[in-house]
């Protein structure tokens, strides 16, 4: 297994999409109107912390992200106040800013309602 992460570049890889993935969430941070609180990981393990409110726990934010469009995204709830995300060590830059997009488009429609 150490063989496969090491000769198929899956440990930088993940450096580098984790980073992307933070810098959007950072973003989307600052966008959120406080709804998000904080953004943390390392590679591609992060965590999405928003400030819960009636209708828009974690919980309900992964509800929502699994819901949009064709494909949706699945990520897991932690309490009532934190997201993780785990994707798979081999995820492409598009594939991950589509996952960024997912997020974004479910957290700005759930901070308006």
């Amino acid at each position: 297994a150490m063989e496969v992460l090491i000769e198929e570049g899956m440990i930088e890889n993940s450096y580098k999409m984790g980073e992307i993935f933070r810098s959007e969430m950072r973003q989307l941070q600052k966008d959120s109107d406080g709804m998000i609180t904080a953004v943390r990981g390392k590679g591609l393990f992060n965590a999405v912390i928003i400030r819960p409110t009636p209708g828009k726990n974690a919980m309900d934010v992964c509800l929502a992200m699994r819901d949009v469009g064709p494909i949706g995204l699945l990520a897991k709830p932690t309490q009532s106040d934190i997201i993780r995300f785990a994707p798979p060590l081999i995820i492409t830059e598009k594939q991950l800013r589509q996952g960024c997009d997912i997020i974004k488009e479910t957290v700005m429609k759930l901070k308006n309602k």
